[in-house]
């Protein structure tokens, strides 16, 4: 336990009359019951929270002050293996030919993006970074590749027959 000083005290009740995050005022509070002689378990009692929530409250001001006790952004790509700017980098090489009307080569870019990262991913994260750029399907295959044209004329011989 880390005694503080009467002018970290007097930051502590400044912040505490801080609007905004109420998390955070909690937090402050822990510290500064902690400070007036209070135990861990009877502050977790005062407070209704658990005794690893104090615990963590005071360790985290003890190693970083103040600044330590505000809570941490979430949210976000964290599992990103490029920023917004090299993902379009990438996708530029190919932009002028499908531009063109040319066919977007799906295994080409893979390999494209699989070089940049210097790893191996799915096809779905391809695909997640077309969306993602807004590049989307815009003409539907003519036929399926494994159709089977004898049964296709077969069923238009008979199903349409007048009777």
């Amino acid at each position: 336990m880390v005694k503080c000083t009467k002018g970290q005290v007097r930051r502590l009740k400044t912040a505490l009359r801080w609007k905004g995050n109420p998390e955070l005022r909690q937090r402050i509070q822990m510290v500064l019951l902690r400070e007036s002689g209070m135990t861990q378990p009877a502050i977790a009692e005062a407070m209704g929270v658990s005794l690893s929530t104090v615990n963590r409250a005071h360790m985290a001001y003890d190693h970083g002050g103040l600044e330590a006790l505000k809570s941490k952004p979430s949210g976000g790509r964290k599992r990103e293996n490029m920023t917004l700017a090299e993902e379009k980098a990438v996708l530029a090489r190919f932009a002028k030919a499908a531009g063109a009307g040319e066919m977007l080569n799906i295994h080409d870019l893979k390999a494209a993006y699989e070089k940049a990262i210097r790893h191996a991913t799915s096809n779905s994260t391809v695909y997640n970074l077309l969306t993602r750029h807004g590049w989307r399907k815009l003409m539907p295959r003519p036929f399926h590749p494994k159709r089977d044209i004898a049964a296709q004329k077969s069923f238009k011989k008979t199903v349409f027959q007048m009777r």
